[in-house]
């Protein structure tokens, strides 16, 4: 009977509109979701992974509302006649059809699981149709010219013309501290995208992937770029990223962009696009929505909204997105642009109760006239909250430049686009807290009213407030200590800073927690020695520090500090510098480390001994062994000098032992006894020293070592190569802390020498690098040097193209008398020898010959004798 009832009612509506309007657009109510193929129990059928895991964050249990409408309901309805499924909204329970089919509409009302079914919209105006001024917020597509408003250098980003916009809330303080919107998914509900895909204020946005859908569900196509300008003005004050002149309030989030405003109508069917989208957003993980989008009056006056149905539970849009909040998205409405108009208030969806009404003021905190009144009809404060909307900074569809734009449409973007930053920063906490403390933090929180809500969000506020709630702490006492826990969201930027104070006297700080790692809960432990400290009520409370934006206090506790405890004695050092390696006998200079103590008994201390070093209470006093020094007892401080002797070459490490009474402790000493031999280096030869038979060759001493050198000078050997130690050696005189040179003269003539320096000390011989050189070559033929010859001297002679074999070698006199002659045998194919004159040959001119009688040669040279 029921469902004949409203056939009736369908029909005296359709009945009572002029010919010239025709609805062709329905809802399909139903009753359940029988016989569902999808179950409760496989969510991932219809939940992406990461729907799921936002609904598990937060305890949100999955229901029957998740669960897609019955696919076979769907078919019937689809198969009932001329019909075509427009969309549908699976937490309403129902369907958005189009036909112009009567039978099929009678049919449908017939089936068992449908409730009703009720027009929604109508293909064109009549004259039962008013067009309704939607009164989208636009752009003045006039460029802004007037310089930025200067911000902080040290801001992350340089804002332009946006900075206004951000600095109202401290929005910059959340970017400065890496909150861009990294991470997080927002999905923005609007009229249309004109020209994202290629405008330059969205460069970043195409460049980094951060579009991650697109779906217009009024053409039921996935292209949103051709549609209204109105959509891309709101993404703009989201993600705009043009450093230096425009930048959004969450330039990093991931976006959805969906088209669910026709603006040639205004028809509730907007209304069910709107829910057709969130719970597609919803579906896939989405964590913030933005909605610029209101309505209270439509194109034909049957549908219309009055003030009672602004109780966020009539309306289609209010429903669903009191769903939205539910399954823990942060929804974002804009509060409705009617406060000049007869109407007066909001607007639906922002009556919804679990959701954010954004209000519009100026870059000053000043109200927007146009900006809609609360409270909703059931005394909810409305709006909630304000950013700026009035001039704020938007896109011009032109060419994508800063202009300016007024309503609350643009204060809801601005508004989502922090929100977003402010909620990455603090995942653990669900979107009701995100309001709850925003609204706390904003600037007319203790005197809400009408207009302004509870006013304008400080970002700054929220951020403290939301680490205070994560806060946890606690205190345990373990006989002399108070035991301090506490778990706080941290990163390097911030510092913790635990004060106390005792019974009397003043906070003072006794620990700082330099921390480290990006921002995240952390647990901290520290131990406060009360020994010595008066009995009675000890507090403690902690200071946080983020950079140099903000300190605060996180709270404070306290114990029952009841037993008296004693100071123990304590006595410590610092450290002692190594003296690294010293040569064997030889005295280092003197380093140092310092004795301090505490509680101290009256006595002697003790320094010492330990094996190397030697100790002194003044840098260039008497350095003994071991030291004993007097001290009356309490505190204490004494510089101890130190002096590393080694005697043999080992290591020296170990401990110098410092004793008061029966406190001890002990400094670390490190050193090494060494006996390092020279550092030779050899030179290379003096070309015009170099004859047949020697040359001159120099070397230097580079250092002696850790012992005089007392041997030095140069080993050669016609080897390359050679041992060192299996040369020749020749010793020199001379500076044994630089160069010499040494002269060889016994050498053969046209034969290679290899050679080099040696130097020899305690620690052994050093050898420089090794060298080489040639000897001059002998003369062709029978050739007798330095003649005239001294009587009695003798003389060098030489022949070249000798054989091996006997040789008679004989002088004769100018008479041609024989007067000396000596006979060798040689195995070279030269002779290179020296003759004695005998005394008796007198000067004058002699004949030398050389024979060989088996070969039959024989060379003759004259020379005299003087």
């Amino acid at each position: 009977m029921k469902k004949y009832l409203l056939l009736l009612f369908i029909t005296l509506i359709i009945g009572s509109l002029s010919s010239h309007a025709q609805f062709t657009k329905y809802i399909v109510r139903l009753k359940d979701k029988g016989t569902n193929p999808f179950t409760l129990a496989n969510p991932s059928q219809y939940l992406t992974a990461r729907s799921i895991a936002r609904r598990t964050r937060y305890g949100i249990v999955i229901d029957s509302t998740d669960l897609p409408i019955t696919p076979r309901y769907i078919d019937s309805i689809r198969l009932s006649g001329t019909v075509i499924i427009l969309n549908s909204s699976k937490w309403l329970n129902q369907v958005a059809i189009q036909t112009s089919d009567a039978a099929a509409l009678t049919k449908i009302n017939g089936f068992p699981f449908v409730l009703s079914v009720g027009p929604i919209a109508a293909f064109a105006g009549g004259p039962a149709d008013q067009l309704v001024n939607k009164k989208m917020d636009v752009a003045t597509n006039q460029l802004i010219t007037t310089p930025a408003t200067p911000q902080n250098a040290t801001d992350y980003y340089s804002y332009g013309q946006s900075y206004g916009q951000v600095h109202i809330t401290q929005g910059e303080f959340l970017h400065n501290h890496g909150f861009r919107g990294q991470g997080m998914q927002m999905a923005i509900l609007d009229a249309g995208f004109f020209h994202y895909l290629s405008l330059p204020t969205f460069d970043s946005l195409r460049n980094n992937g951060q579009v991650l859908g697109t779906w217009d569900f009024v053409a039921g196509d996935a292209s949103v770029d051709e549609d209204n300008s109105h959509g891309m003005n709101c993404l703009s004050t989201i993600t705009a990223n043009m450093p230096g002149t425009f930048m959004g309030q969450a330039p990093k989030v991931s976006v959805y962009l969906y088209r669910t405003e026709d603006v040639n109508s205004e028809y509730p069917i907007e209304e069910q696009n709107w829910a057709a989208g969130i719970e597609r957003a919803d579906s896939l993980g989405i964590d913030v929505s933005s909605t610029s989008l209101g309505y209270n009056q439509f194109d034909n006056a049957i549908f219309n909204h009055t003030y009672a149905d602004m109780d966020g539970n009539t309306t289609m849009i209010a429903k669903a997105a009191d769903y939205a909040a539910k399954k823990g998205i942060l929804v974002l409405e804009a509060a409705g642009n009617e406060g000049t108009n007869a109407w007066h208030y909001i607007i639906t969806p922002a009556d919804s109760d679990s959701t954010i009404a954004v209000g519009a003021v100026s870059t000053a905190g000043v109200i927007g006239s146009f900006s809609s009144w609360g409270p909703s009809s059931d005394g909810q404060i409305k709006p909630s909250i304000d950013n700026v909307g009035v001039n704020a900074t938007i896109a011009s569809p032109a060419n994508g430049q800063p202009t300016f734009g007024s309503g609350t449409s643009f204060a809801c973007p601005n508004m989502a686009g922090i929100s977003t930053c402010l909620w990455q920063a603090f995942p653990e906490v669900n979107n009701m807290t995100i309001i709850n403390t925003m609204q706390q933090s904003a600037n007319r929180y203790t005197i809400p009213d009408n207009h302004y809500g509870y006013g304008v969000p400080d970002m700054k506020k929220s951020f403290v407030m939301l680490v205070k709630q994560l806060y946890t702490q606690s205190v345990s006492t373990s006989s002399c200590n108070s035991i301090l826990q506490w778990n706080v969201k941290t990163d390097t930027t911030i510092n913790v800073f635990v004060e106390r104070k005792l019974p009397a006297g003043n906070y003072t700080v006794i620990n700082q927690q330099g921390l480290s790692g990006a921002f995240a809960l952390r647990p901290f432990t520290y131990t406060d020695d009360l020994t010595g400290v008066p009995t009675g009520i000890v507090w403690y409370r902690f200071r946080m520090a983020i950079g140099v934006d903000t300190t605060f206090y996180l709270d404070s506790m306290s114990v029952n500090h009841s037993i008296n405890c004693v100071a123990a004695a304590t006595l410590n050092t610092s450290s002692l510098s190594t003296f690294g390696s010293v040569c064997v006998g030889i005295t280092s200079n003197a380093g140092s480390f310092t004795v301090t103590g505490a509680n101290l008994p009256a006595g002697n201390v003790a320094i010492g001994p330990l094996a190397g070093y030697s100790f002194s209470t003044t840098a260039a006093g008497t350095y003994t062994a071991s030291l004993t020094l007097a001290q009356p007892g309490g505190s204490y401080s004494q510089t101890i000098y130190v002096k590393f002797t080694p005697t043999v070459v080992i290591s020296y490490n170990g401990n110098i032992p410092v004793t008061i009474g029966a406190t001890t402790t002990s400094v670390a000493a490190t050193g090494l006894g060494i006996n390092t031999a020279a550092s030779m280096l050899t030179g290379a030869v003096i070309t015009n020293t170099i004859t047949m038979h020697g040359a001159q060759l120099p070397g230097s001493i580079v250092s002696i070592g850790c012992s005089p050198v007392t041997v030095y000078g140069m080993e050669y050997s016609t080897i390359n190569g050679f041992a060192n130690g299996s040369g020749t050696q020749v010793a020199a005189t001379g500076n044994v802390a630089g160069a010499y040179s040494v002269t060889l003269s016994t050498l053969l003539p046209g034969t290679t020498y290899y050679y080099k320096a040696y130097g020899a000390n305690a620690a052994g011989t050093a050898y420089g690098n090794q060298l080489s050189f040639t000897t001059l070559p002998l003369p062709d033929g029978l050739i007798v040097y330095s003649s005239p010859v001294d009587h009695s001297g003798s003389f060098h002679y030489s022949l070249t193209g000798a054989t091996a074999g006997h040789y008679v070698i004989q002088i004769f006199n100018s008479g041609g008398q024989m007067v000396v002659k000596k006979e060798m045998d040689i195995t070279l194919n030269y002779i290179d020898d020296t003759f004695t004159l005998p005394a008796y040959l007198g000067g004058g001119v002699y004949v030398l010959q050389v024979s060989n009688p088996a070969a039959g040669s024989k060379k003759r040279k004259s020379f005299m004798v003087r």
